[in-house]
């Protein structure tokens, strides 16, 4: 759905609406005010971008069935750097994200861990909604007339958030798509698993360099609903430091742990 949010009275501060507070409460349970640093809530259908510090991390939870969040990094020194699917997959003997996996740069440094995951499994390879198939699905919906409630895809909006930080189409790189689902058949054909995630659902991304996040809460490519109607997604951001010797994402696999070394030797 295109949900709307009420713009808060004039004499309360958007920056002091604590938004985690309405999250569910399974995703917040270990939290407290000092813990957040700033909360907000993501329509269905948008889009957007942080540049974020190592050792922060973003919380994302389903705030409606079936949400899907695609996603993109790119470290914030030289943007050349950026997120790499194969790799991420092949050194962590995987093709499906959840906690203890890391996703890592290009140049076998992590760019981001999973330190927390209700789900268990988070589609890296259905790619993105482009036009083409939004409009084939959906319909059309334009801005100039339908304002908020326009049909955006995924990678419209993913172009437009990477725009905002010099990047361009030749940048968009293949990303997650987080809180979807997708298996493989015995033909060896995707398979998209509807309703997914349920609201209360959440995971934690722990900032292992300085980075550029991006995402979009279109819907995922393939589901195969005929209404466009993507969930809002709740994100917090708090600070939990670097990993530690001991954390359990360094020791998820000997790769994870180079991965993360090589991050904390880029820092030192």
């Amino acid at each position: 759905m295109n949900a709307s949010i009420t713009n808060p009275p004039s004499e309360q501060p958007v920056d002091n609406l604590a938004w985690w507070k309405r999250f569910p409460a399974e995703a917040t349970a270990n939290l407290t005010t000092e813990d957040v640093l700033w909360s907000d809530m993501m329509p269905g259908g948008n889009h957007w971008s942080w540049r974020m510090q190592r050792g922060r991390a973003l919380r994302f939870v389903a705030m409606d069935p079936g949400v899907n969040l695609s996603m993109v990094l790119y470290a914030a020194h030289d943007k050349l750097e950026r997120y790499n699917m194969p790799d991420s997959l092949k050194a962590q003997h995987t093709a499906h994200y959840r906690q203890g996996h890391v996703l890592m740069s290009d140049m076998g440094r992590s760019l981001a861990s999973i330190t927390h995951d209700s789900l268990g499994w988070h589609d890296p390879l259905g790619l993105l909604l482009d036009n083409a198939r939004l409009q084939a699905r959906y319909g059309e919906q334009r801005y100039q007339t339908h304002r908020n409630a326009m049909f955006r895809s995924g990678k419209d909006g993913l172009l437009t958030e990477i725009g905002k930080h010099g990047l361009t189409a030749r940048d968009l790189i293949i990303g997650v798509n987080w809180f979807s689902k997708v298996s493989v058949d015995p033909q060896g054909s995707f398979v998209f698993h509807p309703g997914h995630s349920q609201p209360g659902h959440w995971f934690e991304l722990r900032c292992d360099m300085d980075v550029v996040i991006a995402v979009s809460s279109a819907p995922h490519p393939l589901d195969p609903s005929p209404v466009y109607q993507p969930g809002r997604i709740g994100v917090l951001a708090r600070q939990v430091g670097a990993a530690a010797a001991d954390d359990a994402c360094r020791a998820f696999r000997p790769e994870n742990a180079r991965a993360l070394h090589n991050a904390d030797m880029f820092h030192a």
